[in-house]
């Protein structure tokens, strides 16, 4: 009787034992995910790099002689032309100078008068048979000295005279004063810079390109040129010069791009020089938030089997960053759907789950489904 009553009582806690296990068994997630389709590989890559406008020929101008400056009348933004004074010194040294060298000229002159005057008078004495030959050949040794003399001091005369007027810097050429090196009351040697004088005309953007990349760019090579401050101003530039050797600090190529004539351009501005380069590679577009890191620390993406709707790592080689997003060379092909929002949740084998427009996208990419253009 006891076990009769007992069965039912195993029964039911049988059948509730094995509802227990069955609400502990956690079901399988399923994470939803957005994806992009990955578009045919490129074989060409977009250059980018950033440089300042300035003028083609731009030189410091410092006096040819050296000096204490006694007055700058110049400052940075300044507009000057040819033959404008930017700068003076004390000239009162090369005055002296120049007066002393006047003085000695006239003393050569008045030399090379009495020395032609006895010469003249011993050749008339030896046509007399008077004088000795010896008499006029040391006659006209003397003259021929105080020739020389006389030439020597006219040259002393001109050095002063160019030296009084190298202590006032005139401007070569019209531009414009784009910075200040010295001012009133500092003592400069000859060449020393006092003030740079960006020459009007021909404007150039002048970069630093690595040097991986500096094949990309050769003398008359047409680029694209835009500017930070004016995002409507696009200009064709032409590649002018590329630099023979590397900078040995920064390791990178001097190159500047001459700029056709717009008055909307103006020295110092930012601009960007772009320009399309072969690649000797396939690379993959992708936006920056498909991109994470492996267990090894490496480059990897999500991948979205369409069949089974599960995700799978893949390692890639990142080649660069551009303002869509980066660039890989390997690990994809055409056609992969790849994951972009998520990837933080993935692991491999994870079940997900696409919006409505990625599932069409992958029914398409998988043949599941016709587009409709086809069934008509």
């Amino acid at each position: 009787m006891y076990k009769k009553a007992l069965l039912p009582l195993l029964l039911v806690a049988t059948l509730a034992g094995c509802s227990a296990e069955t609400a502990e068994t956690p079901k399988e997630p399923v994470r939803p995910v957005k994806v992009v389709e990955i578009a045919p590989a490129a074989t060409t890559r977009e250059l980018s790099y950033s440089g300042a406008v300035r003028a083609r020929s731009e030189a410091p101008a410092g006096f040819r002689v050296g000096g204490k400056i006694v007055d700058r009348q110049v400052d940075i933004g300044d507009r000057v032309v040819a033959g404008d004074v930017l700068a003076r010194i004390d000239a009162t040294d090369y005055e002296l100078s120049f007066a002393s060298a006047r003085a000695s000229l006239l003393a050569a002159e008045r030399q090379l008068e009495t020395a032609d005057f006895a010469l003249k008078r011993a050749d008339q004495l030896f046509k007399q048979q008077v004088a000795a030959k010896a008499q006029l050949e040391q006659a006209q040794l003397t003259h021929n000295q105080a020739v020389a003399a006389r030439d020597s001091a006219r040259a002393t005369l001109s050095q002063a005279e160019n030296q009084v007027g190298y202590a006032v810097l005139k401007a070569d050429r019209d531009g414009i004063v784009t910075a200040v090196h010295a001012d009133a009351g500092q003592v400069v040697a000859a060449g020393t810079p006092v003030v740079t004088v960006a020459v009007d005309g021909e404007k150039e953007v002048s970069i630093a390109v690595p040097e991986g990349d500096v094949f990309a760019f050769s003398p008359g090579k047409a680029v694209e040129v835009g500017f930070w401050s004016n995002d409507n101003l696009a200009l064709n530039g032409t590649v002018r010069e590329v630099a023979g050797s590397a900078d040995a600090a920064s390791r990178t190529f001097a190159v500047r791009v001459s700029l056709p004539a717009d008055r909307r351009v103006l020295l110092g501005m930012t601009a960007s020089v772009k320009t399309v380069a072969d690649s000797d590679q396939p690379l993959f577009s992708l936006p920056l938030s498909a991109l994470a890191r492996g267990p090894s620390d490496r480059a990897i993406v999500w991948t979205v089997d369409p069949a089974a709707q599960t995700v799978h790592e893949r390692p890639v080689t990142v080649v660069d960053f551009s303002e869509a997003g980066v660039r890989v060379s390997d690990g994809l092909k055409a056609g992969d759907l790849v994951v972009v929002a998520g990837t933080q949740f993935m692991t491999e084998d994870l079940k997900v789950k696409l919006s409505d427009g990625d599932a069409q996208q992958a029914a398409l990419a998988t043949g599941s489904i016709v587009p409709s253009s086809q069934t008509r």
